[in-house]
């Protein structure tokens, strides 16, 4: 009996304590994670080309790589829209043209990342040769699109994949410089 009244007692205490409104605690903080994250920036390698139309058909192309390691499906698509505009005017392979066309019109990020592709061999002989001095660095990523890799070019040594964006932003490896 004298055990159920300590009982009791200890019950009402716990109780009488644990329920008095404590107006000085600090409300709750609570974090949420968009799942948004920013892609660092590369460091960028100075190069100069030895025609002018050829450095703003490159910058014009890094801006679409750019978009595509962002995952920005529409910034994706207003660069390729400014690319193809200019590229017309350099004589480029049709292939090129086609797939510019798909990026800018897609709204899409992996369907602009399977255009981008088509892309970048259309650059490949557009680069080769058209430097005057610096690096242009030639990337590739084996695991893209289901381990059939895939390269592109970068004014970076550091790996900034436009396959997967920041899903694996770092994969990939340096296949080639251009000088």
């Amino acid at each position: 009996m004298k055990n159920i009244k300590i009982l009791f007692l200890a019950t009402i205490a716990v109780v009488t304590f644990s329920c008095k409104d404590n107006k000085n605690a600090e409300p709750e903080v609570v974090t949420v994670d968009s799942g948004m994250t920013e892609v660092e920036a590369a460091e960028v390698t100075e190069s100069s080309f030895k025609d002018e139309k050829i450095a703003k058909v490159f910058d014009e192309y890094l801006a679409v790589k750019n978009a595509l390691v962002e995952t920005n499906a529409k910034q994706t698509a207003e660069a390729a829209n400014v690319l193809k505009e200019t590229i017309k005017d350099f004589d480029a392979d049709k292939k090129a043209e086609t797939a510019l066309a798909i990026i800018a019109s897609s709204g899409d990020v992996e369907e602009q990342r399977k255009e981008f592709v088509a892309l970048t061999a259309a650059m490949e002989p557009i680069l080769n040769g058209a430097l005057a001095s610096g690096t242009v660095y030639k990337q590739y990523c084996p695991m893209a699109f289901n381990n059939t890799g895939a390269s592109w070019f970068s004014n970076s040594k550091e790996i900034r994949n436009p396959y997967f964006g920041d899903k694996m932003l770092k994969c990939g490896r340096i296949e080639a410089e251009l000088k």
